[in-house]
């Protein structure tokens, strides 16, 4: 039986994977310091081929010894986005990029790191140009940067897999608010406003439950992706701030969006990206920036997400 270790197994990404995984026929252990005391994978203790270990991925040496056995290692454990990172840069840089590279170091030639980068790394490009993942990068946040070099290590190795994520939006049972898509819906329902700056900064964007099944396609497909980075993200939705603000006033008519240049983004990304390479592999994206607002202003309404900034 495949046996995968997710490191952050319990965070927003993961806490969808796992029983993605799990309901696959794949053994799962999950390292995790559940720092924000979420009981996400409770419903996971049930199957026999779940493991769970309450630990930091900073400890070497506990790293060390459960990837032993893993045939395959996604390293969701970090600090996510320029805003959290600027917070804590130490913390951040330790967990994002020192100890993934202790982690690679005690890996075999036959164990494969499928790791989740980000297509923050291209900072920004030319108007109109479609970055691809041979395109120069130009890492802006610190959280980027530390990415960056992340990969160019990884890549280093025969058996390694980079997927540079799209910002992820969607629900999940361990949730963020920090994130665009969401922080934007949750504007919409609570104040009820937003205020824009540099609205014509453009992203990519992918649902989360598309990020988890993109890790089950690469592990169903690894002789495709073995020794590949791939952008990941939804073809159709490279859309500016206020495109995306309007694609919820579209669900929210009350919506009030108001653009102001007092102040700057804090993450100066600003870019358009090519998914074609993994479109080609036959990967296909299931749930649109429509439908996924949509689940947001449900859920967000409907329950109490109070403490998932994040910051």
């Amino acid at each position: 039986m495949l046996h995968v270790l997710v490191t952050g197994g319990a965070g927003y990404i993961g806490s969808i994977m796992v029983p993605l995984l799990l309901k696959n026929g794949i053994k799962v252990t999950v390292v995790d310091n559940f720092m924000y005391n979420q009981n996400s994978l409770a419903s996971n203790f049930i199957n026999s081929n779940f493991t769970a270990i309450k630990a930091d991925v900073r400890d070497t040496e506990l790293i060390k010894n459960v990837t032993k056995s893993a045939d395959i290692i996604i390293p969701l454990a970090a600090i996510v986005g320029a805003p959290a990172c600027l917070k804590d840069p130490q913390s951040s840089t330790a967990i994002n990029k020192i100890a993934i590279i202790d982690m690679l170091k005690n890996l075999s030639k036959d164990q494969w790191v499928i790791m989740p980068t980000t297509n923050s790394g291209y900072g920004s490009s030319n108007k109109g140009e479609y970055l691809i993942e041979n395109s120069r990068l130009n890492p802006l946040s610190l959280y980027a940067k530390d990415k960056v070099e992340i990969e160019e290590i990884l890549m280093s190795t025969a058996t390694a897999t980079s997927l540079r994520l799209a910002t992820v939006f969607g629900m999940s049972p361990r949730m963020r608010l920090d994130l665009l898509v969401n922080s934007f819906v949750k504007s919409a329902i609570n104040p009820g406003y937003i205020v824009l700056f540099e609205s014509h900064f453009r992203r990519n964007y992918i649902h989360l439950f598309d990020v988890a099944n993109a890790f089950l396609y690469a592990i169903n497909n690894s002789k495709v992706f073995k020794g590949e980075i791939f952008n990941l993200g939804l073809s159709s939705a490279n859309l500016t701030k206020r495109e995306l603000a309007n694609k919820i006033l579209e669900q929210s008519p009350n919506f009030c969006i108001v653009e102001s240049d007092i102040s700057n983004d804090p993450d100066q990304r600003d870019y358009l990206v090519s998914n074609e390479k993994i479109e080609k592999t036959g990967f296909k994206t299931q749930i649109t920036l429509e439908k996924g607002i949509q689940e947001l202003m449900e859920g967000i309404k409907t329950l109490k997400w109070e403490s998932y900034d994040n910051l």
